[in-house]
């Protein structure tokens, strides 16, 4: 099954300021997540952000707001993102993959996913762009989420699965983005 960029949308999870911080491998997370997000953005697949009790945690970081290309979120106080996502963009229900990474990944991240695959969707969880405060949970998260039937990737690996050939613009900019 290859995954095909018109029918894929991504939900970008509570990569918040005060989030942010705990999470292990915190400067892989936000490098790698910019250039995933970056790169989604490049091949015009749609990136929807969400924040978990915005009052609380803060704002998603700058960096991830700059590479998603967007200042819109949408705000949730439930675990998993799917009905407020849902709710709030409903474009999304056109699409047969979605693309998942943000934090953590044993709770919101994999609660979505769970959601997304109970209602016919194809979750994709790049495990490369994912994180928690402790390594253990974002492990049993990332073995969860194949019982569950999740499509495991990088994002190196999805990007240039979602371009499908060289020798374009796009994979130009494709390129520069994974050096």
């Amino acid at each position: 099954m290859k995954i095909e960029r018109e029918h894929t949308a991504a939900i970008v999870i509570d990569y918040q300021e005060k989030l942010v911080p705990a999470m292990s491998g915190k400067e892989g997370l936000i490098e790698n997540s910019s250039i995933l997000l970056a790169g989604l953005c490049t091949l015009d697949v749609p990136v929807f952000l969400t924040q978990q009790y915005t009052r609380g945690l803060g704002a998603t970081v700058k960096e991830i707001r700059e590479a998603a290309r967007t200042e819109e979120f949408v705000e949730k106080i439930r675990f998993s993102a799917y009905e407020d996502v849902l709710k709030e963009c409903p474009s999304i229900q056109e699409k047969k993959y979605i693309i998942l990474c943000g934090i953590e990944a044993h709770i919101c991240v994999l609660q979505t996913l769970i959601d997304l695959r109970a209602h016919g969707y194809i979750p994709v969880l790049v495990t490369d762009c994912i994180s928690s405060r402790k390594d253990t949970d974002k492990e049993m998260a990332i073995l969860r989420a194949q019982e569950e039937g999740a499509v495991l990737t990088t994002y190196e690996a999805l990007l240039f699965e979602l371009l499908g050939a060289a020798g374009t613009e796009e994979s130009k900019k494709i390129q520069r983005l994974v050096k």
